[in-house]
C-alpha cells in the first residue's frame, strides 16, 4: 500500500497549521473523461432526449465586471451597457429555446445559479427578462434561484425586479468589510455602506442574503479578520462563506509578487502566511458556531433556515447542470461541458445559419466523455466537504481499501474514525480540499478493482 505525505498530511503537534504545506487549489477532482467532438446532430439529439438525472440545476453565466479585483484571474469583459444588453438579449433567447426542449422539460430543476462576472451589473429590466426566461423551465415549488454579484450598484429597482421575477437567494462578494483592505483589493464602497445595505436587504421576510468573505487578503491582519467576522454577524446576512485566498496565477496579487511587491493597503503590507490563514479560519468557524450559526459545509454557515445553499451542495454531488452563457460550465447527460469565454465567438454561434428550434445554439467550448467514476467520487467529495463521510452507503470492500488512508488521517489529527463515519476535525475541515486531492492520489496509486468501483 503506497502512502505519501500529500495523501495523508504529516504528523504535527498542530495539524491545523502544519498538516500540509499550503492549499494550492480551490477544488479537488480527478477525471476519467476524454475530449469529445460533438456534431450539430449529436447536440440536437442531446436536447431532444429526456434526462436520466433526478437532481438538476441551471447555471447561467454573466461575464461582465466594472472593475478587476486584485485576487481574481477570471476577469473577462468590461461592463459596458451596450455589450451587456446585446449579450442578455441573446442569452434569454437561448434560454427560451432550451426551456422548450424534451431535455429541459423532462425533470424539474432544484436550483438555478446566475454567476459571473458580476450579474448584478445588469439593468433592472434585464434582471426581469432573465427571471422570466428562467421561469419557462420546469421548477420545483421551492427551487432555489440565486443571483450573484456585488452590493455596489444593486439598487432598490434591481432588488425589487429580482424579487418580482423569481429570485429568492442573493450572494454578494463582500470579501472584507475593512475599507482599506477593500480599496487595496479593488472593491467599491466602505464598511458602513455595506453593513447598512445588507441590514436593509436582510429584513426581507423570505429572501436569503449570503455574503462571501476571503481570509488572507493583502493588508488583512488577524485583528481586521476578527472585525470582518463580527461585521458579518451584525450585517443581518443569513449565510456566510469563508474562503481562503488562493494564489491563482495571473491575478494582480500574483503579478505584483513576481516583481517582489505586495498589494497591501496604504498603511500595511501584511500578508498572512498559511499558518495565519489557518488561525483565521479557526477563529471564524469558532466565532460563528459559538453564536449559533450552523455549519453546512467546511466553508459555509447559516444563521437562518431560509439559507439552504442547494446549488453549492448539489454541485459537489455530480448532478446534471445545464450551462448557459460564455464561460458557463456544467454537464449534459453525464458529458462535461465548458463553454469558451470568447464573447465574439459566442455571439457568432447565436447567428449561425444552422440554428434550430430543437436545441439552443451550440457555442464554442469543450465537451468531455462521461467520467465513469463520477458518482463514486461524488460520495467522497460531498462527505469530506460537509465534514462527515458516512459509511452507510459505501461498500465494505471500498472502506477496507481506504482504511489505511483513513487511519493515517486520524493519526495526523485530521479526522476521527469509528465504524459508522469519518468525521473531520477543525484541522481536517480547513485542509479538506488537500484531503480530497490526497484521496484521489491514493486511489490512483492504489487502484480499486472495477467491481469495487462499480459498487
Amino acid at each position: 500500500m503506497i502512502l505519501t505525505p500529500t495523501m495523508t498530511g504529516i504528523a504535527s503537534p498542530d495539524p491545523l497549521q502544519h498538516a500540509f504545506k499550503v492549499k494550492s487549489a480551490p477544488h479537488a477532482g480527478r477525471s476519467g473523461s476524454k475530449p469529445l467532438q460533438v456534431s450539430n446532430d449529436l447536440w440536437i439529439q442531446w436536447w431532444q432526449q429526456p434526462t436520466g438525472a433526478d437532481k438538476r440545476a441551471l447555471y447561467i453565466h454573466i461575464p461582465f465586471c466594472r472593475k478587476r479585483c486584485s485576487f481574481c484571474n477570471f476577469f473577462e469583459n468590461g461592463a459596458k451597457p451596450e455589450r451587456i444588453s446585446d449579450y442578455m438579449t441573446s442569452l434569454c433567447q437561448q434560454l427560451t429555446i432550451a426551456a422548450k426542449t424534451p431535455l429541459a422539460q423532462s425533470q424539474p430543476f432544484d436550483t438555478v445559479y446566475v454567476g459571473g462576472g458580476t450579474p448584478t451589473d445588469i439593468k433592472a429590466e434585464e434582471i426581469a427578462v432573465l427571471g422570466k426566461a428562467i421561469q419557462q423551465f420546469p421548477l420545483r415549488a421551492d427551487t432555489e434561484i440565486t443571483l450573484e454579484g456585488r452590493l455596489n450598484g444593486f439598487d432598490d429597482d434591481k432588488w425589487h425586479s429580482a424579487l418580482d421575477n423569481g429570485f429568492n437567494r442573493f450572494s454578494f462578494g463582500v470579501q472584507s468589510f475593512d475599507t482599506e483592505v477593500r480599496k487595496a483589493a479593488g472593491r467599491f464602497d466602505d464598511k458602513q455602506t455595506l453593513i447598512e445595505r445588507l441590514q436593509h436587504l436582510s429584513k426581507h421576510p423570505t429572501a436569503s442574503i449570503v455574503i462571501d468573505l476571503i481570509f488572507g487578503l493583502p493588508g488583512q491582519t488577524m485583528e481586521i479578520w476578527q472585525q470582518d467576522i463580527q461585521a458579518a454577524m451584525e450585517s443581518g446576512a443569513h449565510g456566510v462563506d469563508l474562503y481562503q485566498l488562493i494564489g491563482l496565477a495571473g491575478n494582480r496579487i500574483d503579478k505584483a509578487s513576481e516583481k517582489g511587491k505586495v498589494l497591501g493597503t496604504d498603511t500595511s503590507e501584511f500578508q498572512a502566511d498559511s499558518q495565519t490563514r489557518a488561525n483565521m479560519y479557526a477563529y471564524g468557524a469558532s466565532k460563528l458556531e459559538s453564536n449559533d450559526w450552523q455549519r453546512l459545509s467546511s466553508c459555509h454557515w447559516r444563521r437562518d433556515n431560509r439559507e439552504r445553499s442547494i446549488y453549492n451542495s448539489l454541485a459537489k454531488s455530480g448532478i446534471e447542470i445545464l450551462p448557459f452563457g460564455a464561460g458557463g460550465g456544467g454537464s449534459i447527460h453525464g458529458h462535461g461541458i465548458m463553454n469558451a469565454r470568447d464573447l465574439k465567438e459566442w455571439h457568432q454561434a447565436q447567428t449561425a445559419e444552422k440554428l434550430s428550434e430543437l436545441a439552443p445554439a451550440q457555442v464554442p467550448g469543450m465537451a468531455l466523455s462521461p467520467n465513469p467514476s463520477a458518482a463514486f467520487d461524488a460520495v467522497f467529495k460531498r462527505g469530506l466537504d460537509s465534514g462527515v463521510l458516512e459509511f452507510g452507503n459505501i461498500e465494505t470492500t471500498v472502506l477496507a481499501h481506504l482504511q489505511p488512508l483513513f487511519e493515517a488521517w486520524q493519526q495526523n489529527g485530521l479526522a476521527t474514525l469509528d465504524d459508522k463515519a469519518l468525521s473531520l476535525t477543525l484541522a481536517g475541515r480547513f485542509w479538506n480540499v488537500n484531503m480530497q486531492t490526497g484521496l484521489f492520489e491514493y486511489l490512483a496509486k492504489n487502484p480499486l478493482i472495477p467491481e469495487q468501483i462499480a459498487s
